[in-house]
């Protein structure tokens, strides 16, 4: 925690101005730490060696859950294919990639070691870590449902990651939630009550995958769905995950989550005729 900003802030005011300078000492104190703060590593531009952790974890630990179920589905194989294609990835990048998905499948892939490496090279960030943890539940949920081996492996994830099991729960329920609601076309389908030709609005199914993407119920007020809407906006802003490290080429992908993550949004809120 740092507080040195706000103390030397706070002492400075004072003697400048009495009990107004202090107040304003201390807020610029604030700042200051702040800004200390959002200096921390893994933050910006991610290293080259940063960026060599995090794409061998990705595609290394997606390779250990396909292999969980016995043997790789081509549904695995298009899921982490499908993957390579949204992060735009080089010819050399690309063979990176499949050669750390093929080390994941072997027997003594060291899992948790691999995990923890990520962990510190992401200095804990919690979004970040979230993150990868939404891209191994696609790989998980590539045959439509995720089998015991493969949530047993989810589970070791979540817990080296620093996530309890309830929410590895939740977000298993939104991550879902998120399949079915891409399945069902709903990106980019209906927008903010704003009818084209053919256009209907949102069925009662994805109005329920929409509650569910952003991890709340029907029952809720108006107020607490539209808190939980910026919560999860807030998590996976494209901005704020690339200034605590997100590799350029995850981009893509994390505003795909936030489109997705609005157009719930815009239906639950025209469903419910909020202004």
């Amino acid at each position: 925690m740092r507080i040195w900003g706000k103390v030397l802030g706070a002492f400075f005011g004072f003697l400048l101005g009495n009990i107004f300078g202090l107040l304003i000492g201390l807020w610029l104190g604030h700042r200051f730490d702040r800004g200390i703060g959002i200096q921390g590593a893994f933050r910006r531009t991610p290293t080259a060696e940063q960026q060599a952790i995090f794409f061998h974890a990705t595609f290394a630990v997606m390779g250990h859950i396909a292999k969980a179920g016995g043997q790789v589905t081509e549904q695995e194989i298009r899921v982490a294919a499908a993957l390579m294609e949204r992060m735009r990835l080089s010819p050399e990048q690309r063979s990176n990639a499949q050669r750390s998905f093929r080390e994941g499948k072997e027997a003594d892939f060291p899992l948790r070691q691999t995990l923890a490496g990520f962990r510190s090279a992401s200095q804990g960030q919690r979004d970040i870590l979230r993150f990868f943890l939404e891209v191994q539940l696609q790989a998980a949920f590539a045959d439509g449902q995720v089998e015991a081996a493969e949530r047993a492996i989810l589970q070791t994830i979540a817990e080296e990651l620093g996530f309890s099991q309830i929410e590895l729960a939740r977000i298993l329920a939104m991550a879902e939630a998120q399949m079915n609601f891409f399945r069902h076309g709903g990106q980019g389908q209906y927008q903010g009550g704003h009818h084209s030709a053919g256009q209907q609005p949102p069925s009662r199914d994805r109005l329920k995958d929409a509650y569910q993407l952003l991890g709340v119920s029907e029952e809720m007020s108006d107020a607490e769905v539209k808190k939980a809407y910026r919560k999860e906006m807030s998590k996976h802003h494209p901005d704020k995950l690339a200034a605590k490290g997100l590799p350029p080429e995850m981009m893509e992908m994390a505003k795909e989550k936030a489109q997705e993550i609005q157009q719930a949004w815009e239906w639950i809120r025209e469903a419910r005729g909020i202004r």
